[in-house]
């Protein structure tokens, strides 16, 4: 332990010169007001048509359809599209 926590300890602590007393502080803002006046006010934002679901639920109108019709369009294109310009045949051959 360093010497000057040592002579602290044994002194108390130095008063600070403002008056500002951080401890008082501390313990004042520890403890949450019982009731909250504004609270009944600010109820609106949290509840109908403004819960975080319906918020958010907009943000991205139109991806649920783009993905079902992309996803079609895949397995079209791999079941019934031939892909006449790859083949396994040299180049040269004709048939």
């Amino acid at each position: 332990m360093l010497a000057t926590r040592i002579l602290r300890s044994v002194k108390g602590a130095k008063p600070n010169i403002t008056g500002f007393d951080m401890h008082k502080m501390r313990t004042a803002g520890a403890q949450g007001p019982k009731y909250d006046p504004w609270e009944r006010n600010e109820a609106w934002r949290y509840t109908g048509p403004f819960t975080r679901w319906n918020r958010f639920k907009g943000t991205l109108p139109g991806l649920g359809t783009a993905t079902v019709a992309f996803t079609i369009y895949c397995a079209y294109e791999h079941f019934f599209l031939q892909d006449e310009h790859h083949h396994d045949d040299a180049h040269g051959e004709k048939h």
